[in-house]
């Protein structure tokens, strides 16, 4: 969840309040669709068809989706800008590799992993600073590596600190809405290639549809 600039502090500030009410909330994979949950179950096969399968959550917050890589047998490593949350992550799931960056400057090495997860966590930054995100995630995977994004669908950005504080969190929070063509156009500018895409309508109390894209590192 890591937005250079001021926006930083905002992510950050927002995140630890709501950290201990998102880990009760939302202890696993409740919110994902089984359609949802099939594109990350697809990102673990193609990791695992490389000979290995190290795996970065870039926004890794709570670490419940570390939790369903790891169960399937990928060797996680996450990263989040909120301490907050990542003490949840260390209470709840004490074997993860978690560690506190932000996604725009990640603390690895060229190559150091098969496939980077951004599960709904481009969502708070703008587009150029998404693109800076996704040419690090570009640089820390190894070639044939994979990223797979998944981010609500729509235009603009929505106020999502007004629902928070209807919910008795005092913060500021700004979420950007992005299509299938606009994250394919990001993924494309850090040398990524399409290799699958997922777009569905809203389920149940969704307010926006999905979108989902796995992309390749030649």
């Amino acid at each position: 969840m890591g937005v250079p600039g001021g926006s930083r502090d905002e992510v950050r500030t927002a995140y630890d309040a709501i950290a201990e009410d998102y880990a009760a909330a939302f202890p696993g994979t409740e919110p994902e669709a089984p359609l949802d949950l099939a594109m990350v179950e697809h990102l673990v096969r193609v990791v695992h068809e490389g000979g290995s399968a190290r795996v970065l959550d870039a926004g890794c917050g709570t670490g419940r989706m570390g939790r369903f890589l790891a169960d399937r047998g990928c060797s996680v490593v996450g990263v989040d800008l909120s301490p907050g949350m990542l003490a949840m992550a260390r209470r709840d799931h004490p074997d993860l590799d978690v560690r506190e960056a932000s996604v725009t400057e990640l603390p690895f090495e060229n190559g150091s992993f098969d496939g980077v997860l951004f599960w709904y966590s481009l969502i708070h930054l703008p587009d150029d600073d998404a693109a800076v995100a996704l040419a690090e995630a570009a640089r820390v995977l190894r070639p044939g590596g994979y990223v797979l994004v998944g981010s609500q669908k729509g235009e603009g950005t929505v106020d999502v600190g007004a629902r928070l504080r209807e919910r008795g969190h005092d913060v500021a929070l700004t979420r950007w809405h992005r299509g299938p063509r606009e994250l394919i156009g990001l993924l494309r500018g850090a040398g990524l290639e399409r290799v699958a895409r997922l777009v569905r309508e809203p389920i149940g109390r969704e307010r926006e549809g999905q979108v989902f894209v796995l992309a390749r590192r030649p």
